[in-house]
């Protein structure tokens, strides 16, 4: 039974590309990226799973009157399986902006084939992960096959930008959905081999700095107080976080806690001003040994002293905070049957790791849920020219399908 379906996974090249496609051309930006939300592509997939057949189809709607439709979609959907538990394959619709146009070798969502590759954004973060679910569900119901454990689909929304109408609000408003029996999987992160099994993350935590001045003629700075400098010199004062907090754990790569200042807005327009408003951003990715309340403490220490040297004033905010959770244990079922399926059906050694990089296998951690993170990718999310294999998308449909009848 295993083995037909596995044969009818090999023959979804072109199954691959048109979901890739249609999901490409209708990109799903939150208003938090200057965008209209998912609604276009969740509405696509929620009739593209009623096309397959598959008949459980739930949506679990977050209110947001910030996008045109009213609201952030998040969809399930089952396969019924011969066993109470469900594997769900939980992955997210929305992307992130494309960037500088000029960087990619052809329109970001307009998706281009070559080969075995597919480009455009979003075709690897995160829209691999739902193909994988999609084929795998596919097979089921075409063959019409009930495997032994169920399999569901969980489509979310909001994951790029804080996660507030995602997986979270799915969690709390429908607490129903998924027990404490199911096996949990995230395909948003992995490498090339898909030998990365990812069981814990690091804190994340992102601030937003406002240094505020006294703007001038750029010819009379005597007369100002240049926000830019202070600014400049907290960035550099910001370093000093490495070693405070500088630990490492081999279980992570990198193995270190990481303090990156990101992104910049504008501030003045002209040359010839000296700018009295800046303001920047810096990522943290903190060890799960640390507590980001320390991690914070130690940053307004940074930016209180830096204020007072340059006459400046900063105010620290938190845009988005999530505590590190406790690891998945190595036994849990979904760690065991993903890396037995690995071994049997794709001859590859698993390798356990934590990461730094955010996603929604967090808060189901905090629910004391085990999860697993693995996909078989690049990876180059976000990056210009962002693109997956058909091949491994359909490696790890196989892989998914074998931990149903595990």
């Amino acid at each position: 039974m295993l083995s037909a379906l596995l044969s009818h996974l090999e023959q979804q090249r072109d199954t691959v590309i048109r979901w890739q496609r249609e999901m490409t051309a209708r990109p799903a930006l939150g208003p938090d990226n200057k965008g209209a939300g998912e609604e276009a592509k969740a509405a696509w997939l929620r009739e593209e799973l009623r096309a397959l057949g598959l008949s459980d189809i739930s949506r679990h709607d977050s209110p947001d009157e910030r996008v045109p439709c009213g609201f952030r979609p998040n969809i399930s959907a089952r396969v019924p399986g011969k066993k109470r538990e469900t594997l769900w394959i939980i992955a997210h619709m929305d992307v992130v902006p494309p960037g500088d146009d000029k960087l990619w070798h052809s329109p970001p969502h307009e998706l281009r084939v070559d080969g075995d590759f597919l480009y455009g954004r979003g075709v690897e973060d995160n829209q691999q992960g739902m193909v994988t679910a999609m084929l795998a569900a596919e097979a089921l119901v075409s063959r019409a096959v009930t495997p032994d454990t169920g399999l569901g689909l969980l489509f979310v929304a909001d994951e790029e930008t804080g996660m507030r109408h995602g997986l979270p609000y799915v969690l709390a408003k429908f607490p129903e959905l998924i027990s404490d029996q199911d096996l949990l999987l995230v395909p948003d992160m992995g490498n090339q081999d898909g030998s990365m099994v990812e069981v814990a993350e690091k804190g994340c935590l992102w601030l937003r700095f406002t240094v505020s001045g006294k703007q001038c003629h750029a010819s009379t700075p005597d007369k100002g107080v240049n926000s830019l400098v202070g600014a400049s010199a907290c960035v550099l004062e910001l370093e000093s976080l490495y070693r405070i907090f500088r630990d490492k754990d081999p279980l992570f790569s990198p193995s270190w806690s990481t303090f990156v200042p990101s992104k910049k807005e504008a501030n003045v327009e002209n040359i010839n001003t000296l700018p009295g408003r800046d303001v920047f951003y810096l990522d943290c990715r903190v060890l799960p040994r640390y507590h980001l309340d320390d991690v914070e403490r130690e940053i307004r220490a940074v930016a209180d002293a830096t204020a007072a040297r340059y006459g400046v004033g900063i105010e620290v905010e938190v845009v988005h905070r999530e505590d590190a959770p406790e690891p998945t244990p190595l036994d849990a079922p979904v760690v065991r049957r993903l890396t037995r399926a690995l071994r049997e059906q794709r001859g590859i050694e698993p390798r356990i790791c934590g990461v730094g990089g955010q996603t929604v296998a967090a808060c189901l951690r905090h629910k004391k849920l085990p999860v697993a993170v693995w996909s078989t990718l690049m990876p180059n999310a976000h990056t210009p020219n962002e693109r997956s294999r058909v091949s491994a998308t359909i490696a790890d449909a196989r892989t998914v399908l074998a931990m149903l009848f595990a």
